[in-house]
């Protein structure tokens, strides 16, 4: 998410700047100490930052030029190259609308305010409720997930709704700071209302036309809205433990809703992991003093007072409800195909702010593996590999193989190997000494069993997957804007690394739960053309192609990657977020290439393809919200004044988050 608010908004601390805010008190290595150390002696011997250092030693402009055009050198070498993307690119910029490379469409297949479910009553941004809000499509819609009924042609699609943008979703509010103050007299119980049922999840049905075009089937039996209020099982080693019972619940083992669901994941046996990640904002304080929680709240950012649910809702006031924040922060499984099933909290993930849940059979030993990235500058990438297999074909035997595994966090050496260290309670410090009694202790409070480890700190990692034709494993290192420069040494890592970066793990022998692993940088992010930036894109890459800021990446049915966007436009570089094709193999690799770009002021985030490769649904969240887009524009983007009013474009229409359907034209497959 996008942290270009500034002066009395940071004092508020709301979500946006929370990924950027440091929580992590310890003083363990972070990534850029390791990388300056190993790739000062072995890169450079490679020539791999060749480009860069030659850049930093020549006047500033001279590699504009030449690093980026095509010079006779380069055009004999892109003979010999060819990207596994077939594609003309979109041109980089930034605008009110969307745009996509030529030869293809991007249609709007459903939006906030649409209804899902029968009874829903039509959008009306002027009067909305929680109780029509609990019915129609939510907003700042984020991890997509498509699951088949009848093959690439009818299907379902689960849908993330991460949070909401309040001055976006209300009229009448004057400010951005105004609608994130958590103010009462500002943010009343309806508002409140209509933000808890804005929140979660829905699951659609759609099916492709006979002209190639998607559509929402009408009144299916598959329609289903998970809000804030949805009855929820938790399940796992943290189930019925004393610190997870509440009032309201004195069993442990019922919670009400899920919150700020980031990215998720589909599963083999076609379930949807889905993520909560800043649930700090969603409580209000004062923290008690003393209190058993209050390091625990500390280590994760609560209070985080952004909403005023706190209010009007107990269990969302921490002196009210104490034990409530710990029964968020989880990853919770639901299946699509049964609209009635409760939705599980599986607590043998860890409790941090998850990014993303994707995973992979381990060719090796069968187990399910699953990756996710704690969402915070200096936090840490974790892996969790199930005691029991996979079983194909028998779903019911595989619905409950997440309550049972083992949870580790990433550990990276300066020799290129990086190693997984079990978060297992009894082993190394994780005993009573250090105030764990139980491995619920453990998971409750992931973020400091972490620390006590010594994991490797990280330039906020988000989205972490594994490639399925290759089984290596790429960790989306956003940025971290806040290193300073006696933190490094060498040519790399960059201090106020404002782009980020993505690094690749190569599991030994394919094997997913090995301890140890290969690590390489795959490409650092941001304008080639500027040597201070330091980029490491390939030189192909073209003055279109390159992106900054990284969140979500998926591979499609060859293996390909594709890069998703927040915060692209922060350094006023002149372009909005989208989507980008990145090469990972072969002479081309690192090479970047722009193929869907997003209106002003939105994120993309979770890129699906079908399994045909014949439709890319992205989810654009957030258009008009923030971004130096409207920043140079002079606004301070609100329901009344937004920026722009995508995809309606009529007066008074607010702007709408949406999922984009993205087809070849005349039918084909995706870049091929």
């Amino acid at each position: 998410m996008n942290t270009t608010e500034r002066a009395s908004f940071e004092a508020i601390n709301g979500m946006d700047d929370d990924e950027d805010n440091e929580t992590n008190p310890t003083t363990s290595p972070t990534i850029g100490d390791i990388i300056a150390e190993r790739m000062d002696r072995r890169d450079l011997m490679r020539g791999l930052l060749a480009s860069t250092v030659l850049a930093a030693a020549l006047p500033a402009g001279f590699m504009a030029a030449g690093f980026m055009a095509a010079e006779p050198a380069q055009a004999q070498t892109a003979k010999r190259t060819k990207s596994a993307f077939n594609f003309k690119e979109v041109t980089a910029g930034v605008d009110g609308n969307h745009h996509i490379a030529e030869g293809y469409d991007a249609d709007i297949l459903i939006r906030w305010g649409d209804p899902i479910m029968p009874d829903a009553l039509p959008f009306d941004p002027m009067a909305q409720t929680g109780a029509r809000q609990a019915k129609q499509f939510s907003y700042n819609n984020d991890f997509v997930g498509y699951f088949s009924l009848k093959g690439s042609n009818r299907g379902l699609l689960a849908v993330n709704h991460e949070y909401t943008s309040t001055e976006l979703l209300f009229p009448g509010l004057k400010s951005v700071s105004d609608a994130r103050s958590a103010d009462p007299a500002k943010i009343t119980r309806q508002m409140a209302e209509v933000e808890m049922m804005a929140h979660g999840g829905s699951v659609v049905e759609i099916e492709r036309g006979k002209e190639g075009k998607w559509a929402v089937v009408e009144r299916s039996r598959y329609a289903r809205r998970i809000t804030a209020e949805t009855p929820m099982e938790i399940t796992g080693p943290a189930a019925g433990h004393d610190r997870m019972k509440t009032k309201a619940d004195p069993t442990g083992r019922r919670v009400l809703g899920m919150i700020n669901n980031c990215a998720g994941g589909t599963t083999p046996w076609g379930t949807w992991v889905t993520c909560e990640e800043n649930i700090n904002n969603y409580f209000l304080g004062p923290v008690p003093a003393g209190h058993r929680e209050e390091a625990n709240w500390k280590r994760i950012g609560i209070p985080g007072r952004r909403y005023a649910w706190g209010h009007y809702v107990d269990r969302f006031k921490v002196e009210k409800e104490p034990n409530e924040p710990n029964r968020f922060g989880w990853i919770v499984e639901i299946d699509p195909y049964d609209p009635t099933s409760m939705p599980k909290k599986r607590t043998a993930l860890g409790r941090f702010k998850h990014e993303g849940a994707a995973g992979i059979v381990n060719p090796k030993g069968g187990q399910y593996v699953l990756y996710s990235g704690d969402d915070q500058i200096n936090d840490y990438v974790y892996r969790f590999v199930t005691r029991g297999k996979v079983v194909p074909g028998k779903r019911a035997d595989n619905m409950n193989l997440l309550d049972e595994g083992v949870l580790s966090v990433a550990k990276f050496g300066a020799d290129g190997t990086m190693e997984w260290l079990p978060l297992v309670f009894g082993q190394g410090p994780l005993t009573p000494a250090n105030g764990f009694a139980s491995q619920a202790d453990v998971l409750i409070e992931t973020r400091r069993a972490a620390d006590l480890l010594g994991a490797t700190k990280l330039d906020r990692p988000e989205d972490v997957e594994a490639n399925p034709k290759t089984g290596k494993v790429y960790i989306i290192l956003t940025k971290n804007a806040n290193r300073k420069p006696n933190e490094v040494d060498g040519v790399n890592p960059r201090a106020d690394n404002k782009h980020g970066h993505i690094v690749e793990l190569t599991p030994p022998d394919g094997d997913q739960s090995a301890t140890r692993m290969k690590w390489e940088i795959l490409v650092k992010c941001g304008d080639p053309s500027v040597a201070a930036v330091g980029a490491s894109f390939n030189p192909l890459t073209s003055k279109d192609g390159w992106f900054s800021n990284p969140d979500n990446c998926a591979f499609d049915a060859m293996g390909r990657m594709w890069i998703s966007t927040d915060g692209n436009a922060d350094d006023f570089n002149g372009r909005s977020d989208g989507i980008w094709a990145l090469d990972t193999e072969g002479a081309a690799r690192g090479t970047s290439k722009h193929f869907y770009r997003a209106p002003a002021g939105a994120e993309v985030c979770g890129p699906c393809m079908t399994p045909d490769m014949q439709t890319f649904f992205v989810a654009v969240q957030h258009p008009a919200e923030d971004g130096k887009e409207w920043k140079a524009w002079g606004k301070d983007s609100t329901f009344d004044d937004p920026s722009t009013r995508w995809p309606d474009f009529k007066p008074g229409m607010p702007p709408r988050p949406a999922i984009v359907a993205i087809t070849r034209k005349g039918g084909g497959k995706i870049a091929v």
